[in-house]
């Protein structure tokens, strides 16, 4: 068994940017929510039975609590935040597994469900569709992975260590020392993507970074000075890694069972 779990805020914005616009008969903007229906029609005709989307409901979420500069829904253009609830009306008339998260993230949602369906001796396979750096703390050997659906490239734990130079569990220390601007918090002064794989992959975590950079035992640009940052903004490396911690404990489902998707390939989107 394989489970296909999406990302249904990504695939709006994906095809809102890059399709032209439609309305529907009541004259409100839909093309955008067409084109995640129709990609969700093109997973099932690739095969795909056990489908899962979480979206954004609201795009603020208790990370916002945390760091003031964390993203908000400001400055969405209001023919794409009009198509979000039409999104997902039209996703549970056509029985897809939907969670539409408030509190926390749909990528929150996307952690515990691969966490969740892992963890089903059924399951051969989870496939996060989604490319995303953060969602690459989720992948577990060849058995969670990620999937590019556009460029059809597939992520697993190796190709994970080669992407970023650190395995899964050292991603939210690496996305707390180089940041992450689309999520809106700037990582730390003078460090970059090189140098944050050098360190991490040597101590795995943040807090095991020596202040010491002579005890560090790599060559890295700046040692010294990097060094310093951890001593200096260690707390603040510490915020960032809890933004950048994906939450695994969201509910989502009891047993994967939930995920069989009734519509068969042929089946024909909900009009909207």
């Amino acid at each position: 068994m394989e489970i296909h779990l999406v990302d249904g805020t990504y695939e709006l914005f994906s095809h809102f940017c890059a399709l032209p616009s439609a309305k529907n008969a009541a004259g409100e903007e839909v093309a955008a929510a067409r084109g995640v229906l129709n990609s969700l029609r093109r997973l099932a005709q690739e095969g795909a039975v056990h489908i899962g989307v979480a979206t954004d409901h609201v795009i603020e979420s208790f990370r916002n609590d945390l760091w003031p500069g964390y993203k908000t829904g400001d400055g969405i253009d209001p023919l794409l935040w009009s198509q979000f609830p039409v999104l997902e009306d039209a996703l549970r008339a056509w029985g897809v597994k939907l969670w539409p998260m408030v509190e926390v993230e749909a990528d929150d949602a996307l952690a515990a469900a691969a966490k969740k369906a892992a963890a089903d001796p059924r399951v051969d396979r989870v496939i996060i569709c989604l490319p995303d750096k953060d969602l690459a703390q989720c992948v577990q050997g060849a058995h969670i992975v990620q999937r590019d659906r556009v460029r059809k490239t597939t992520r697993d734990e190796a190709g994970v260590v080669a992407k970023f130079g650190v395995p899964p569990a050292s991603i939210p220390d690496y996305l707390a020392l180089v940041g992450d601007s689309a999520d809106g918090y700037p990582g730390l002064a003078g460090w970059g993507a090189k140098s944050a794989a050098a360190a991490l992959a040597k101590f795995g975590r943040i807090d095991a970074i020596p202040d010491d950079h002579r005890e560090w035992g790599i060559t890295v640009a700046r040692a010294a000075s990097l060094a310093a940052t951890p001593q200096r903004d260690r707390e603040l490396a510490r915020l960032f890694r809890q933004l950048a911690v994906l939450r695994t404990d969201v509910p989502v489902f009891e047993s994967v069972d939930e995920l069989t998707w009734q519509a068969t390939a042929s089946g024909t989107p909900p009009e909207l």
